[in-house]
């Protein structure tokens, strides 16, 4: 039996394929509103593969309205989802959809709600209170910035993990009702549209996903452990798992100005790089080329490359005609076994006139994003994604430069909130289309990417992208299994006080991310200087450890011995970081450096993990005090540290770790006692 089985959420899942006017989704069509689908249904197809079980259901609602029904279940996790999809197949407008939304009520007394914030100023900090209510929105359109759609609803029989797969806007609503806990979560906000012929969109990714021991440590393992297996995207075609990987950049190996990216990497710069590092034996599995290999869509070379997307070919004057330096460059990293990432932002264009003049764009797809009197207004445009149109000129586009030079892996970047734009195409609309855009949008997005990974994968590159929306922008349920996230914020390339703070709540919840290795100070994270040390390369080892920043060529005394070190030590450790984890030490925020910071990952069909500590700079103690009990009740385990070679052993799973000055790690491997 499976450590995370639920029978009784087994049971409902079949209350709701067989009964689907009990699933708990709830809209109103042409003024009356419906609980589920008590519709008459016209086909069903079920779907087992191991564990994971997919029921499809079609109703028809009237001779022109369809819903479509996706509910899958996990039996070895308890875990239940569905998509809702709504299409018109007629040849008349539909009647009006409106406010489509999960509720459901949850059953348990003395419920207690955890999450954490998003990203940007919240720096996914943690949320727990014992409930009574709480409401939370995301207004801006990048669904995992300034809030977070995942929760964890203990009561007193184990709890509910909950997750909204959404792209855009939504909120969450929870509700302690005495015995029972009332859910709703909404998306596209105030939704209310008519379907034109043959339109279809759909609800996001709703689960729920019941464990059964009230624990935040089991219950954190429950849902790594299930995220891992089912939402993490593949490695390749082949459908290989995931696994943990290094990259490293060159933007900062050119003597030559950079722009928080790759501006002033060049035909003349990456294989003297390349070079340096294939001869110090410096392993790794990717290199980065981020921002600025495209000149304006007017073919111009420019410094400031933020400002000036939209033409994704490469710039001769850096790359040569048709990017032919790139290419080999990409050749000469494949022979060394290394893939090559390329950054591109689908979703935003600059110079308009000049798009449609030299690149077949047509105008009508930009939506300004600032008030076309504003200085800056030119630059801030957004493309469309609600008109399908656009997305296959942009697919096209994209998919045309990653096949040419068979780039590995597609980091998409998207660095404005679209909800702005959303609005302002609703607005172009007739009446009873609000919400229509962003629901059309977010699903061509999610299309997107699949055709994406399809290229990719057709050259035998990644199966997966890299979701960078401005650090940490797009990381929900649903565009999650089809990427990771590089660097889980743009702030976690800075200090180790920052890094060390994600990891504690951005792990419990996202278990496959990365950061950047260097220690920077808070207000510098574009320079390229920063301490690549011990402590600095401890702090950052997640399944994607990220090499940025060094002057491999450029700097006479670079330390290749310090990037030998954490590149080879993360290579021992980086199969447990995908493993069950455990923050052993309260939460600390980035600002508070006073303390002591400690977690641990485990292997539990091994009986082995991984313990690291850190004593922060400001912090005056110099003992920690840790019980491994939580690991597992009773046990003790025997500890190996690395640095020195001592060996101990832990009774009832407590020890403590001595510190002689701040700022020092401690790594230890940790094996359980049969």
């Amino acid at each position: 039996m499976h450590r995370y089985q639920n029978p009784q959420s087994d049971k409902e899942y079949s209350e709701w394929k067989n009964a689907p006017s009990l699933v708990p989704f709830l809209f109103k069509y042409n003024g009356k509103e419906y609980h589920g689908f008590p519709f008459l249904r016209i086909l069903e197809n079920v779907e087992r593969a191991g564990d994971k079980e997919t029921s499809t259901q079609v109703f028809a609602v009237d001779e022109r309205f369809r819903i479509t029904l996706v509910l899958t279940h996990y039996y070895d996790y308890g875990a239940t989802e569905f998509t809702v999809w709504f299409e018109n197949v007629g040849e008349e407008n539909s009647g009006i959809l409106e406010n489509p939304r999960l509720s459901a009520y949850i059953k348990g007394r003395e419920p207690v709600l955890r999450r954490i914030y998003g990203d940007h100023q919240n720096r996914y900090a943690p949320f727990s209170k014992k409930l009574d209510a709480s409401y939370v929105q995301s207004d801006n359109g990048r669904p995992t910035h300034i809030y977070f759609p995942y929760f964890n609803l203990e009561h007193d029989g184990g709890g509910v993990m909950c997750a909204i797969g959404w792209a855009g806007r939504w909120s969450a609503m929870f509700e302690n009702q005495g015995d029972q806990t009332w859910f709703e979560a909404r998306y596209a906000m105030g939704l209310k549209t008519y379907l034109k012929p043959k339109e279809k969109i759909r609800s996001p990714l709703f689960l729920l996903a019941s464990y059964t021991i009230r624990d935040e440590f089991y219950a954190t393992n429950y849902w790594r452990s299930w995220f891992l297996k089912y939402n993490t995207p593949k490695a390749d075609a082949a459908g290989h798992d995931l696994q943990p990987f290094s990259t490293l950049s060159l933007a900062g190996d050119t003597g030559l100005p950079n722009c928080d990216g790759s501006i002033s990497e060049n035909k003349d710069t990456w294989k003297k790089s390349l070079d340096k590092l294939f001869a110090e034996n410096i392993k790794f599995d990717y290199r980065w080329m981020d921002a600025g290999w495209y000149p304006d869509p007017s073919g111009k070379t420019r410094n400031d490359y933020w400002g000036y997307v939209g033409a994704w070919e490469f710039d001769e004057e850096k790359w040569g005609k048709n990017g032919e330096y790139f290419k080999q460059s990409v050749d000469y990293a494949h022979q060394h076994d290394v893939k090559t990432l390329l950054w591109i932002e689908a979703e935003r264009v600059s110079m308009i006139d000049d798009l449609v003049k030299n690149h077949g764009y047509n105008a009508e797809w930009a939506v300004y994003y600032l008030p076309e009197e504003y200085s800056f207004a030119q630059l801030q445009v957004l493309n469309n994604f609600a008109d399908p149109d656009c997305v296959e000129w942009t697919k096209k586009s994209v998919c045309k430069i990653l096949k040419e030079n068979k780039i590995d892996l597609y980091r998409e970047d998207f660095n404005r909130d679209p909800a702005y734009m959303w609005s302002e195409s609703d607005k172009r609309e007739s009446p009873n289309r609000w919400g229509i855009n962003e629901c059309k949008a977010v699903a061509a997005h999610y299309k997107f990417w699949e055709d994406i990974i399809e290229c990719t994968t057709s050259y035998g590159g990644c199966a997966f992208i890299d979701s960078c929306a401005s650090g940490g922008g797009r990381n929900d349920l649903q565009s999650l299994r089809y990427a990771v996230p590089l660097l889980r914020s743009d702030f976690d390339r800075t200090s180790t006080a920052v890094r060390l703070s994600m990891t504690s709540s951005f792990c419990k919840w996202i278990p496959f991310n990365g950061s950047c290795h260097m220690e920077k100070a808070e207000d510098k994270e574009t320079e390229q200087d920063g301490i690549s040390d011990v402590y600095a390369w401890r702090a950052s080892y997640l399944p994607i450890m990220n090499v940025m920043g060094g002057r491999f060529t450029q700097d006479k005394n670079y330390d290749f011995d310090m990037l030998r070190f954490g590149l080879n030590e993360w290579d021992k450790v980086k199969n447990y970081l995908i493993k069950d984890f455990y923050p052993l030490t309260p939460w600390r925020s980035y600002t508070d450096k006073t303390g002591f910071t400690a977690h641990c990952y485990f292997d539990e069909e091994k009986g082995e993990g991984v313990l690291l500590a850190f004593r922060q700079e400001a912090c005056d103690e110099t003992e920690l005090s840790i019980d491994l009990s939580v690991v597992k009740a009773g046990a003790e385990y025997t500890l190996k540290d690395e640095d020195i070679g001592e060996k101990f052993t832990t009774q009832k799973g407590k020890l403590t770790l001595s510190f002689n000055s701040p700022r020092l790690s401690r790594l230890l491997w940790i094996k359980r006692i049969v």
